[in-house]
């Protein structure tokens, strides 16, 4: 049949099973509007501003394993979108970013909202097109989708001059799968090298299981469940993997790096043999390189990306391939070879009774108040009356650390946050994304009085469609990271970090038509909380909870420094 341009995109994306589409219209795209008006095959989200489309689009993705679409015009649509394009790469998300461009006669003549869309994100994608052929469309929204889901997952971006369009050209329905030459990711592991890490694993006195984001994109959390029961070794994982392994399980340590808990990172520290399983030593991780080789250890590294192995700590087992089917074949070679080389449960046993030594600090421990509402305090309570069952969401700064050490997830996919680019104000359009991907689910945003400024115009979406998140505002009148920093670094000189001229944020969530709620006492914190998730569990409820503004997120390890070099509190001040 001949469809014009963007009939052709519709279809290519109903032909890809997409669901829900995130954008905000424009000039150069209104030809695809139209078709979207035209067609009920997926959904359309009308956000208010388009980085909170791509951050939808990209909370999407994580929580449901599926690839988020999002639609902006060209010029300040496309330049809008870049933070939250820029977010998604750098945590390894699939995404499809269709954006309008102006007709391929003005490209390059400054026409109006115009810009330079494949320069501007080059550097932020993991690809990206610029469409010349209306006949070359639907092959290149094919291979976008390809190349965002398989290897090492990222956002590709399709730029689509208004003429093509309108173009019309002849259109037959995908045959087979998408095949590309010059793009074969490595799947599968080599085999030498999995036997090589095994018989490390069981020659080890002090072995320690590191796990990343990778260990979720890859849905691998059985396999990495499966190692850990299989060698005994405590296992940790970053902030991106939260989830991967239960948090309730025995094993686990808590998260490694910056505000990782004691026992993690004395154990990556002196472990004998580590391994990396979807990680990639980065600085918020491993601190110092220097201090990190210090040590004495084996290390085994699996990655689906060559270039992220041995680009910051030099390994000794590298293994290329997918997470999941790596670790399902490491597992099958570890219980062939364990059959004739048992490991040494005594050392294991000491190594043990060592970790339990270092978690015997309690790390984790606050002073409670009865006075003032203490943010540790506000993350346990969610965790009771959730369940620890919820969809988490947060924006970035103390709360996302706090939420991070204190919610406790045991499921993959519940945490989604900001981790490599460390992005302020993608909580609630975060939390919209997850939402429409998992609409029976509860659904919870940690955020801040500064990180929730920056998108609350996503308060109106949220009405429109229905949306119903239970928006936690750790309100301590400051940049609270940012002061953290320079009471330690910068001699209390707070510059610029004390929020001042705040709004009325029930008033405020009240004429979006939602239900505000204002806590101030540590007692009402668990009844607001059973207020939002059951009374009003049909409702978005913001809680505007007032906190401790002197509260600092422990442990630390200052930047440049190593991982056994922590600050445990204040005292080490």
């Amino acid at each position: 049949m001949e469809l014009n341009g963007a009939d052709i995109v519709v279809r290519c994306l109903a032909e890809q099973g997409v669901e829900h589409v995130f954008g905000y219209p424009g000039g150069a795209v209104l030809y695809i509007y139209d078709a979207i008006y035209k067609q009920d095959h997926f959904k359309h989200i009308l956000v208010r501003h388009e980085q909170a489309a791509v951050h939808a689009a990209d909370a999407y993705s994580r929580s449901s394993n599926k690839i988020g679409v999002a639609l902006v015009t060209s010029g300040p649509g496309l330049t809008n979108a870049v933070t939250g394009i820029a977010t998604a790469y750098m945590d390894s998300i699939p995404m499809v970013i269709i954006s309008g461009q102006v007709p391929i006669t003005s490209v390059g003549q400054d026409a109006f909202q115009e810009c330079d869309a494949i320069g501007i994100t080059r550097p932020c994608v993991k690809h990206n097109f610029l469409v010349r052929d209306v006949k070359d469309l639907a092959d290149t929204l094919r291979k976008a989708f390809y190349i965002a889901s398989t290897g090492r997952p990222g956002p590709v971006l399709v730029d689509i001059p208004k003429d093509i369009t309108v173009a019309r050209c002849k259109f037959a329905a995908q045959r087979g799968e998408v095949s590309m030459r010059s793009y074969s990711p490595v799947v599968k592991g080599h085999q030498g090298q999995i036997k090589r890490a095994v018989q490390m694993l069981l020659a080890a006195e002090r072995p320690m299981i590191y796990a990343g984001g990778g260990v979720v994109l890859s849905d691998a959390s059985e396999e990495l469940r499966q190692l850990v029961e299989l060698t005994g070794a405590p296992c940790t994982t970053t902030l991106m993997g939260l989830g991967a392994f239960p948090s309730s399980d025995a094993r686990y340590v808590g998260m490694p790096g910056m505000h990782g808990t004691y026992e993690a990172n004395m154990a990556m520290q002196n472990s004998d043999v580590l391994v990396a399983v979807g990680a990639r030593f980065d600085d918020r991780v491993i601190g110092n390189p220097r201090h990190f080789a210090q040590n004495l250890r084996k290390i085994i590294h699996i990655d689906i990306d060559p270039s992220s192995i041995s680009k910051r700590v030099k390994v000794d087992v590298p293994i290329v391939g997918n997470v999941r089917e790596v670790l399902q074949e490491l597992n099958t070679t570890y219980q062939q070879l364990s059959a004739e080389t048992a490991p040494n449960k005594e050392a294991l046993t000491r190594w043990w009774q060592q970790v339990e030594g270092w978690r015997a600090r309690k790390c984790l421990a606050y002073a409670p108040s009865d006075e003032l509402i203490k943010p540790q305090f506000v993350i346990e309570k969610l965790w009771e009356v959730t369940g620890g069952d919820a969809f988490v969401t947060s924006d970035v700064g103390q709360h996302q650390m706090w939420a991070a050490q204190y919610y406790g997830f045991d499921k993959p996919r519940r945490w989604v946050n900001s981790g490599g680019l460390g992005t302020m104000g993608v909580g609630l359009p975060y939390a919209m994304g997850v939402q429409m991907a998992n609409p029976d689910k509860p659904v919870a945003v940690i955020t801040g009085e500064g990180s929730i400024q920056m998108n609350i115009q996503e308060l109106s979406t949220c009405k429109q469609y229905h949306l119903t998140p239970k928006v936690l505002c750790l309100n301590n009148r400051y940049l609270g990271m940012v002061r953290q920093w320079q009471q330690i670094d910068y001699e209390s000189r707070y510059s610029e970090s004390y929020v001042d001229a705040l709004p009325d944020f029930v008033k405020l969530v009240e004429s979006y038509g939602h239900v505000g709620l204002r806590i101030d006492k540590p007692a009402d914190v668990e009844p607001a909380l059973r207020e939002a998730f059951g009374k009003h569990k049909d409702r978005l409820v913001f809680l505007d909870i007032i906190t401790d503004q002197t509260e600092n997120v422990w442990p630390m390890v200052k930047a440049g420094k190593g991982l056994t070099e922590m600050l445990l509190g204040s005292e080490d001040l």
